[in-house]
This record gives structure tokens, sequence and C-alpha cells, in this order.
């Protein structure tokens, strides 16, 4: 008896152990895989190059630990729906509003582009890794996919213009579904024609990729309707779109393997187009949820790679196959489909150099390595090797080149920080040169034409608009801007600004001019953005200092004329803002609560009698000067 407890005993202390195991690992995944967001971000590199590197160094490198062997059974199904989270949520931002004059474009290299890239892809894997062509015509199709996983993140950080960065983004959430399905149509037709499957299974794959295209479809419409006519409740709107998504994906993928991708992605897109009142909220929710698992899932990919296969991607096989899709494959699909579509040579030749691999690449691959090894194919194996040496080459070519790229070829929006102000006034104009002087890109916004006169005077950038509506939101290029000023004549409406704007360019970038109605201390800090000046120097107080003939002031901060001596001698002065010797710009709340180094550059709003004082001060100086 004693002893039938002491191994229940010595069972459960195993169990624990194990158990804590995986809790550490998956915590320990997600936490680097988050603080490789964070450095990407500080240090200005991308963010997939990070991650990879990272799940490289703690998995095979280290050993410190391999989430395929530890999670088991349950490492794919975690891939597989992470992937469909993550598909949605690119989806759901696909606005057909959005592409505009890109339409044919989009479509065109979707299409022709896509069939151009998996014939090409299929004999460079057979001519130059030594792939059978049957196998060859399979991972063809896997190869044209450049999904939201490593798009997005690029994106973000080359800051591209409208035009080629929605190309981009469509082909990218588009081609994610398609590839696994154009892969997963070769690989019925291969073993149809070795007599493995019938006519009749054909057949039926077809009837099921059209099946799941519908069930998205049905599921997103429906949703969304619910949603609009309030049939559930805001705190649990977020929560049962994630369910259904992951309903939809898992029906649609027990009827056909790898149809869930085309199902959500179809869900996404009508939802997206249904001008939901409520997707603003759904966007930024799946958003957060998508960054977690594209963290995640980089990771614990990389970190579950066998030594033997990273070895095998240094073949010489392998840096042709790779190099013949970087530099051939590519280019040339994206030549041939633009063929009489309206962009210039520049979109073209950088559209044809982006074409990152990532998450659904690597997973979509394994499912087919594992079913062609199991139909007797020997090169089967091969097949995992040659789709990570495919998504590092070009995650790290890509990754470090996109913003060097769009720089030379002018297709970045700006590499400077923009400001968008919305409001026209004096002050508005005043301040907006000012800040233009720097070479940071400003744009004036108003819903009224003739309040940004004075801006259109001083050779500003206007547009005339509500801010918080869609129809201007598609309009105007908010891409280059990534601070935002609201400073308008209303403070609820500056407030509502500010709030709308906060999950997408964060609460440090947004600010607003001070409240000038009696709203209590905590109503900008709790709503608003955050106050650009003193509480004395309201929207109203500023243009009326306008008015009075206060100008602007530029203030150069020396070894001899330190920021102190800036403090006591403007005593008539407001400080507005700082640009210090590398161009980034600060705003000025209180100049005496700020340190800055020699080289800065201070701004402030200055009256015409200490002006005049300034001058005649110098004229006396130069007077007094001997003279030779």
């Amino acid at each position: 008896m004693l002893n039938t407890v002491l191994v229940i005993t010595n069972s459960l202390k195993g169990d624990v152990t194990m158990l804590d195991s995986i809790l550490f690992q998956i915590v320990a995944i997600v936490a680097l895989g988050i603080l490789s967001q964070w450095i990407a971000w500080r240090f200005r590199l991308p963010a997939i190059v990070i991650m990879s590197l990272v799940g490289l160094i703690v998995g095979p490198f280290l050993g410190f630990f391999n989430p395929k062997e530890s999670f088991g059974e349950i490492f794919n199904p975690i891939i597989s729906l992470a992937v469909a989270i993550i598909l949605f949520e690119g989806s759901l931002s696909l606005d057909i509003r959005e592409i505009k004059d890109s339409r044919k474009a989009i479509f065109r290299i979707s299409t022709i582009g896509s069939l151009i890239a998996w014939i090409a892809g299929s004999f460079a894997a057979h001519y130059l890794a030594g792939i059978s062509l049957d196998v060859a015509f399979i991972i063809g199709g896997i190869f044209i996919v450049t999904g939201p996983t490593v798009i997005m993140p690029l994106l973000r950080q080359a800051k591209l213009k409208e035009r080629p960065a929605t190309i981009l983004k469509w082909e990218g959430i588009v081609v994610d579904p398609f590839g696994a399905l154009v892969a997963l149509f070769a690989l019925q037709v291969v073993l149809w024609t070795n007599d493995t499957i019938s006519g009749t299974s054909l057949l039926l794959f077809f009837g099921a990729s059209i099946l799941s295209a519908l069930l998205g479809l049905a599921a997103g419409f429906l949703l969304g309707r619910l949603l609009e006519h309030g049939y559930i409740p805001e705190f649990l709107k977020s929560p049962i779109v994630l369910v259904s998504v992951l309903l939809v994906f898992v029906l649609s993928d027990t009827i056909m393997h790898e149809t869930g991708l085309l199902a959500v992605t179809a869900m996404g897109i009508i939802m997206a187009n249904m001008h939901l009142t409520s997707l603003r909220d759904l966007l930024h929710f799946k958003e957060n949820i998508s960054v977690l698992m594209i963290s995640g899932i980089f990771i614990m990919l990389t970190a579950s790679l066998p030594v033997d296969t990273l070895m095998d991607i240094l073949s010489w096989n392998m840096l042709l196959f790779v190099l013949a899709m970087l530099f051939i494959v590519r280019p040339v699909s994206i030549w041939l489909a633009t063929i009489g579509v309206d962009l210039t040579k520049q979109e073209r030749i950088l559209i044809g150099w982006i074409a990152p691999r990532g998450i659904v690449a690597l997973t979509v691959s394994g499912f087919f390595a594992s079913v062609l090894r199991e139909e007797g194919f020997e090169d089967a194996d091969i097949i995992t090797a040659l789709t990570l040496a495919l998504v590092f080459a070009t995650v790290l070519a890509h990754g470090f080149s996109i913003s060097w790229l769009a720089k030379k070829l002018d297709l970045q929006a700006t590499d400077e920080t923009g400001v968008m102000i919305v409001g026209g006034s004096p002050f508005s104009a005043v301040f907006g040169e000012a800040l233009q002087s720097f070479n940071k890109p400003v744009l004036i916004i108003d819903r009224s034409w003739g309040a940004l006169g004075h801006a259109r005077q001083q050779g500003l950038k206007t547009e005339v608009g509500d801010i918080l509506s869609e129809k201007t939101e598609y309009h105007v290029d908010l891409t280059p801007y990534e601070i935002l000023i609201a400073a308008t004549e209303e403070d609820a409406y500056n407030a509502l600004i500010c709030q709308h704007f906060v999950p997408e360019l964060g609460r440090e970038h947004i600010f607003q001019t001070p409240s000038h109605s009696g709203d209590p201390s905590g109503y900008s800090k709790s709503i608003g953005g955050k106050s650009l000046f003193d509480e004395d120097y309201d929207i109203h107080a500023l243009n009326r200092l306008i008015e009075e003939g206060y100008m602007i002031r530029k203030t150069h901060l020396t070894d001899q004329y330190t920021l102190g001596d800036f403090i006591n001698d403007n005593h008539k002065s407001i400080p507005l803002f700082a640009v210090d010797s590398d161009n980034n710009l600060v705003f000025l709340a209180n100049a005496k609560k700020r340190s800055f180094d020699v080289g800065t550059t201070i701004v402030s709003l200055t009256s015409p009698t200490r002006m005049m004082e300034k001058a005649m001060g110098k004229a006396t100086n130069n007077e007094n000067q001997p003279k030779d």
C-alpha cells in the first residue's frame, strides 16, 4: 500500500514539473516575442528579423527549449488557429474604398502575377533545388504567399506612399489563402495523375473550396447584421467575433484541409465592406491579438527547427533557388502582370522586390511535407528546408532593404516626423509654418474652407473635411503624420479627436490645446490628448496673441547661452517646441521642467515689443563695436 502511494506521489510530482515547464515555455515564448517587437521598435529594425533571430538563439542554437516537442500534438493546431486569427484581422481592414485607383493593379498581381510566380517558382524548385517536378509543382503554389504576418510590420516600418503600400497589403492578404489552395489543387492533380485518387476527388476539392468561401461570406454577413442591429452587447462583441472566426475556420478545415484560410478571409472582407459602426473597435481588439499571435508564432516556429534542417539551408542548390526566387521569379511575375497598368517604373521595381514569406508558408509546407511523405514521395523531406531558406532570405533581404529602396525610389512618404493639425486658425498657420521650416511635413485640416485661409497664405498643405468621417479617412493619406494636434475651438471635439486616434498613433503622439471651457482638470488626461501648452494659452488666447503681432522666434542653445539663460531672458515669450541637433521634435508644455543639450533650437512665440528690444539691443552692440 505504501509503495503504491509513493508511486502515485512521484507520478504527480513529475506531472507538476512537466506542467510547470510547459507553462514556463508559453510565458517565455510570448515574452520573447513582445520583447523582440519592442527591440525592433526601439532601434528601428524589422520586427520579423529580430523575432526569427531570437527564436533561433533560444531554440536550435542554445537549446533552451523546443516548443514542437513540448507541445506535442497541439503544436500544429495552435499554429493553425493563430494563422486564422491573423488572416481574419488582416482581411478585416480590406475596405474596397481604400484601393481607389489600384484595383486593376491588385487584381492583375493577385491573379496573373500569382499564376506566373507559381509556374516559374515550380521550375526553379525543380531545376535548381533538384526536386521532382510533381513535388515542385505543389510547393510552387506555397511560395506565392506574402501574408500579413510579414507584410504589415514592414509597411509600418517603411512608411511607404499610399499606392504601393495599399497594393502590397492587399496582395499579401488576398493571395495568402489562395496560395494554400493552389498548392492543395496541385496536390490533387499530382495524386490524380498518379492514379492515387479519382477524378471525383478532384471535383470535390473545387466544391469544398467554393463551399468554404460561401461559408465565410454567410458567417461574416450574419455576424455583421447581428452586430449592427444590437443583438450582441458591447462587452461581448469582440469575444463573439473571435469565437466565430475560430468556428468558421475549424468547420471549413474539417470539410477539406487548408480551406479554412479561404473561409476566414472571405468572412473578414465582407465584414470590412459592410461599414459596421463597431468595426474600428473590433479592428483594435483584433490588432492587439494579432501582435501577440505573430510574436509568439515566429518564436515557436524558429525555436522548433532542427539543426539538420538549418544545415540543409546552406547547400548550393538551396542558395541558387533562393536567388532565382528573389531576383528572377518575383520581379518578372510583377512586371509581366502589370503591363498596361497605371503604375510608375519605381512602383513596379519596389513591388517586384518586396515579397517576404512568413508563417503561412511555414505551416502549410509542413502539412504538405507530411502528406507527400505518406504518399511515398522521397524528396518530400526537403520541402521544410526549402521553405525555411526562402522565408529567412526574404525576411532578411526585404526587412533591411524596404526603407532604403523606398527612399531611393522616392516612394517613402517621409523619413521625418509629420504633424497633422486639426483646426484652421491664425495660430495654426503660424505654428505650422514654424514646424515646416524644420522640414517637418505639416497638414492642417478643418471642416471649413474659410478657416484654412491663413494656412493657404503660408503655403501649407490643407484639407477640407471632418477628420472623424470615413470619407476623409479614405480621401486623405495620413501615413506621413505621426503626431496629431487637436486645436479647434471646441474642447469636446478636440477630446473626441484625440480619443479616436489614440489606438493608431499612441497617446504620447497626441496633443491638444488647453481647455478653455472650465472643464475639470482630469478631463483632458482621461479622455483627450496631452496638453500642448500651459493652461493659460488656449486656442482663443493664442489667436489673440497672433492678432496682437506676436511672432515666431528661434533660439539656438550654445555653451554660452543655455536653457536657463533662455528662461530668464524671455518673460514675454511662450515656448512652443524644440528641435535637437538630430532634428527630433519635442513639444514644450513647461520649458522650466525640461533639459536640452547644446545645439537644440527652441521655437517660441514672442511679443513684438520683446522682438523690438532684441533688435535695438543688437543695433546698440553693433554701434559700440570698435571701427577699423
